[in-house]
């Protein structure tokens, strides 16, 4: 992990540097709002923020969005006043601590955002397969592509790669592909120089120039636009970089690693991915099988999650009983491990008594899980699906597919990515259609027109 401290704090967070640099992070420092990002532009990056309250943190948020550097904060005080407390929060940061520090609740922040509670967790023979092959290459610098079904744990994976490399003690960066919009995916890989564009008011250092000596993960590298993966593509094979807006190249020391839930192969067919791109990532290739094909993990991920979060709300231990162990083997988890773990975090938090009973297993909208029929919004979006199709004579392709499409994202209720999975098209393609039809007047149902969305954060 990557602490930078921002302020004359220097003293007084002595602890905080000590506890993060014993776990390996390395530790930053700067005075001001300008020396902060002046660091996190030259390279160093940070994962954590530690922000004197006595500084503009507003300001300071601002600088940070203006530049589409994404980084927590945390604001630090040597009073325990609770208005500047409120103040920094409303301000943006996400956290305040009072000084001196207490060790406990700075190891607390700490932990949280280097986040290792990502642990891989699995004891089913067709996932250990997986990690036989990954212990067998994690000491290599060959390129990795790691494949799998959305939620089933590919950035987990990853770090747990990156953890047992060469590289473990460089930096591990990872990058969605498909979460950044195409006009600023390139400078974020590959940095820009002062003036390259609008907004481009100094220098800034890529993710390719920050990852040096270590890691670069390319998360869903397969919704990214083909001109880019040209230039990835170089890259890789001469190990240099051009910044946006640069003179000259700059050469770059990473590994790669790459992800995708879709078959790449396909992807070239259809000439949304470059074949030679593939074969540079892909030379060996780590699928995750789905998490209904290894069901002896199903279990020892609930167990896992529920002593997670029974430590981080503060709650009892309860075991699995019987009964709820036999719901959570059932159930066909089409989101993977990120659905179970949101399950789990659910039960911990609606369970009563000794045990997780069978009914403290919850869908989102809180009916029991083994009660449980085909979600609303899939029924909906098959149903429309259908409907669609009955009147095609007379019609062009472009029209039934754009009715189609908004059907399908209208009884997703504004869900992208069950719309684009249901599709069978990836998010990208999803939201250039969107934009089009936008572009002609058509409404388009916004995100979040329903009460549950999943949040796809995980690999």
């Amino acid at each position: 992990m990557r602490l930078l401290i921002v302020g004359t704090l220097k003293g007084q967070l002595t602890t905080a540097t000590k506890i993060a640099m014993d776990n390996g992070a390395s530790v930053t420092h700067a005075e001001t709002n300008e020396q902060a990002m002046a660091v996190l532009r030259g390279g160093k990056g940070a994962d954590l923020l530690l922000v004197d309250v006595g500084l503009d943190i507003r300001d300071l948020v601002m600088r940070l969005e203006a530049e589409h550097i994404h980084v927590p904060i945390v604001a630090c005080g040597i009073s325990n006043d609770a208005r500047a407390a409120v103040a920094a929060i409303h301000a943006g940061a996400k956290e305040y601590i009072p000084l001196p520090p207490d060790p406990e609740l700075i190891a607390a922040v700490l932990a949280a955002v280097a986040n290792d509670s990502r642990d891989l967790i699995y004891r089913d023979e067709a996932m250990g397969k997986v990690i036989k092959l990954a212990q067998q290459i994690a000491g290599s610098d060959a390129s990795v592509m790691i494949t799998g079904e959305s939620g089933t744990g590919k950035e987990v994976l990853a770090r747990y790669l990156h953890a047992r490399s060469a590289r473990a003690k460089r930096p591990f960066i990872s990058i969605n592909c498909a979460a950044i919009p195409e006009h600023l995916l390139e400078s974020e890989l590959f940095g820009h120089e002062k003036g390259a564009f609008t907004g481009a008011v100094a220098r800034r250092i890529g993710k390719f120039e920050e990852a040096t000596g270590g890691t670069l993960l390319l998360d869903e590298i397969s919704e990214m636009e083909v001109r880019l993966q040209s230039k990835l593509l170089r890259a890789i094979q001469e190990r240099v970089i051009d910044r946006v807006g640069g003179t000259k190249p700059v050469p770059v020391d990473i590994r790669i690693i790459a992800t995708s839930n879709r078959n790449l192969a396909d992807a070239v067919r259809e000439g949304s991915f470059r074949e030679d791109l593939l074969f540079r990532l892909n030379v060996v290739n780590l699928k995750i099988p789905p998490l209904r094909d290894r069901p002896a993990d199903i279990l020892e991920l609930a167990q896992h999650f529920a002593r997670k979060y029974a430590e981080a709300n503060g709650v009892p231990l309860r075991p699995i009983s019987a009964d709820a162990r036999k719901v959570l083997t059932a159930n066909r988890w089409p989101g993977n491990v990120r659905e179970l773990e949101n399950t789990i975090h659910r039960s911990v938090l609606m369970a009563h008594g000794d045990e997780i009973g069978a009914e403290a297993i919850l869908t989102p909208d809180g009916n029991r899980l083994d009660l449980a029929r085909t979600a609303p919004a899939v029924a909906h979006a098959t149903f429309a699906a259908e409907q669609v199709t009955r009147a095609l004579v007379g019609r062009t392709v472009a029209d039934v597919e754009r009715d189609l499409i908004l059907e399908t994202l209208k009884h997703c209720l504004g869900n992208r990515t069950h719309a684009a999975n249901i599709l069978g098209i990836s998010i990208r393609t999803l939201r250039n259609k969107l934009n089009e039809y936008a572009d002609g007047g058509l409404p388009i149902t916004p995100a979040g027109a329903g009460e549950y969305q999943r949040l796809a954060t995980a690999g």
